[in-house]
Parts: C-alpha cells; structure tokens; sequence
C-alpha cells in the first residue's frame, strides 16, 4: 500500500478522525510533520503507550516526519482525563529524569537520527507564558460552554474540577499551535481519550491561523470483553525491564486470550497482514503457536531480539520440562534471609504485589515450591528447599522464578 492510511485502516488503528477524506488525500500526496503528546509522569511507558508508538512508527516508515512531544509544562498540571481524582504534582527535577527514561524507549521504536523525527519539551514554550497575554490570545477562542460537554472534565465536575486543571485542554491546544509554527506539524495523533483535547488544538490553529490542521485517534489497547488490557496483578505492564522483566513481558502475550490474538498481531507487530490473518485463523491447540509469535514479536520490538529469543528459550524449557532455567526471572537473596517467611521473600522479589495477595494465592493452590504446592501461609524459606543452588518458585499455572542465594 502506497498510502499509510489504508494500511492503519487495514490494521485496525483508526478510531476517528476530523477529515477523513482530506486527511487520506493529505497523507498520499504529501510527508507532513505530526505529533503524539507523552505524559511523563513515570520514567518508563507501559503498554498503554504502545499503540501511539506503533501509529508513529507506521507513519515515519511511509516518510511522515513524527514530533514525540514530552509534557514537561503540563505535567506540572496534570490531564484530568478518564481521572476522577486531581494528580499528583511533579517537581522540574523529575520531570525532566522521566523524559530521558522516556526518550530511550521511543527510539526503539522512531529514528530520531538526521531530524528525521523531533523530541520536544513543551516546558520550553509553556513555562515562560504571560498569562494575561496567553487568555487575551488563547482563552478568547474557547467556549467555556462547549468545554463542559467535553468528556474529560464531565467526570471530574462532580467531584470537583480545579481551575487549574480546566487549563489543561487549552495548554494542549496551544501545545499544537506552537508546534505548527515552529515545525509546520498539521496533525496530532492521539489515542481516543484524547479527541476533545486535540480538536481544541486542531480548531485553535484553524481559527488563529486560517490554515488547515488535522486529528485521528487510535483505538484503546483492549481485549474482547472491552477492557485495557496490559494490568496485571503487579499493576501496568512496563515496557523498562527493571520494572516489568522481558520473561513476564513475554508471558503476558503468551497467555493473551484466543479471540485477542489477531488484533494484537496486526496492532503490535509489523506482521504482514497476510500472515496476521493466517495466524488469527488458527483454532484450539494451534492458535498457541500464534501467540508464540506474537508474545516473541512484542518483545523483539520492546527489548531487543536477544531478549526476546532469552524469554522465549526460558518459557519453552520450563513448558517442555527442560533443563535450563537460566533464562527465568531470578530473585536473589542473601544468606542471612534462609529462615525468612517465603511470602517475605516474594513480596521483596515483586512476585507477590503484597502480603494479602500472597495468602490469597497460597490458600487457593497458587503457590508451588519445587513443584510442591506451598499450603501453610508462613512457611519459611530453608536450606533444604536449595536444589542445585537455586529453589524454584511457580506462581499460578504459567510463572516461575528461581531464588537464588548471593
């Protein structure tokens, strides 16, 4: 396919647009600038993220030139959407460490090399405004009215929406305005939560400017029941390593379900759609093999292919009985923690999110210790449980870690 449009359409990106006619016209004939905003609030994206990455890296390999716009101004403030309670401010300071953790991520996935993509802070316009010349300029153009109807802040009405987040949707408008007249970018993409605050920016620029300016959402990354998929129940799927290993990124995928497979093939991978369908179509034992190369595919792009290949061998020796397990998840401890209740040491290795979850899993079967099925919730980790240098540890039907002593 000659225009990237169709193969977004064809791989099941595109949730709504502004202009969709104009907009199909406009990426066939033309490589325009476009951006995705970023929220740094953490140092590392998750899996929410993932689709905008590969929406970006799509466009970029059709010619388009992307703009990753990292939030420094506005996650001084914060996005009120699908939020109902006010978040947590953020100092200059960490902010600023969140974006490096940011940018690294992205550039497996954009090449930034020869201005071929841009990375901007839109601290470097936000934090020096005037703000009475920003609500004479800006704020005359929006209509309090219509900005009550936007979904993002009729949740928050209810239990209270500050003044200082009610802002937050002309911050963005402007954020797309500033970047049309520094770098000529006529669109934002966005995921759909997003669409009330990317028409503000695309009509600001229409209204201001008299020039045309574009949007299109992507779809949410959710499962066939409708709901966000990459929570676990040690919270969001991380995309750093430190936070989400890429043997429990790997399992993720590896465990999705049957009737999720063809639309995470075709929205996070670069499969050609042929083979996607292929895979999608496969029933009942089979469709594992499907998930193998989805679960190895998402990985490659996130971790890198040695890992992928790492978390693949390591997943197929503990399924297939194999021997080595040098591959699995390792938590170690030091000597002086043998005699340490094992719910103690879980919960220090990130296996259990808490105490409580970890009685719950012992009491219902879920925890084994060298294929033993752990039953008493204060059992004590000891010497005896060190087969071969190392105890391991199944969580569920499909986890395992291996605990080894420094």
């Amino acid at each position: 396919m000659s225009n990237v449009f169709d193969t977004l359409m064809e791989r099941g990106y595109i949730k709504q647009t502004t202009h969709e006619e104009e907009i199909r016209e406009l990426l066939g004939k033309e490589k325009i600038t476009f951006y995705i905003g970023f929220d740094p609030t953490g140092d590392s994206l998750h899996v929410g993220h993932f689709i905008a990455m590969m929406f970006m890296a799509h466009m970029q390999k059709f010619g388009h030139r992307p703009i990753a716009l990292v939030g420094g101004g506005t996650a001084m403030i914060g996005d009120p959407s699908g939020k109902t309670d006010m978040r947590k401010m953020l100092t200059k300071e960490q902010i600023e460490h969140n974006v490096a953790g940011i940018k690294k991520q992205l550039s497996r996935f954009i090449d930034f090399s020869d201005d071929k993509a841009i990375l901007v802070n839109n601290a470097d316009w936000l934090l020096n405004l005037n703000y009475v010349e920003f609500i004479r300029d800006i704020g005359i153009h929006f209509s309090v009215n219509r900005m009550l109807t936007a979904e993002c802040f009729k949740q928050r009405l209810e239990k209270g929406l500050s003044f200082l987040e009610f802002n937050y949707m002309l911050m963005q408008g402007y954020d797309f305005y500033e970047l049309n007249k520094r770098y000529g970018c006529v669109m934002e993409l966005g995921g759909d939560d997003q669409w009330s605050n990317m028409i503000a920016g695309m009509e600001l620029i229409r209204r201001k400017e008299r020039k045309s300016a574009y949007a299109m959402t992507c779809t949410l990354l959710t499962n066939s029941e409708g709901k966000k998929m990459g929570k676990t129940v040690n919270g969001a799927l991380w995309l750093n390593p430190e936070k989400t290993s890429p043997y429990d990124f790997y399992q993720y995928w590896r465990n999705v379900g049957d009737s999720d497979v063809e639309k995470c093939l075709a929205l996070l991978t670069f499969l050609p759609m042929d083979e996607v369908k292929r895979l999608g179509a496969l029933k009942d034992a089979q469709i594992n093999e499907a998930k193998k190369v989805l679960a190895y595919e998402v990985t490659k792009l996130v971790h890198g292919e040695e890992e992928a290949k790492k978390a693949q061998q390591a997943a197929e020796a503990l399924f297939s009985g194999g021997a080595d397990m040098s591959n699995v998840p390792t938590i170690e401890i030091s000597s002086d923690m043998i005699g340490t209740a094992l719910l103690d040491i879980l919960l220090s290795g990130k296996v259990i999110p808490s105490k409580k979850e970890g009685r719950r899993l012992v009491e219902q079967g879920g925890i084994s210790l060298n294929d033993e099925k752990v039953t008493d919730v204060k059992a004590i980790l000891t010497e005896d449980n060190f087969k071969d240098g190392s105890a391991i540890i199944k969580k569920g039907k499909k986890k395992y870690y291996k605990i080894v002593v420094q």
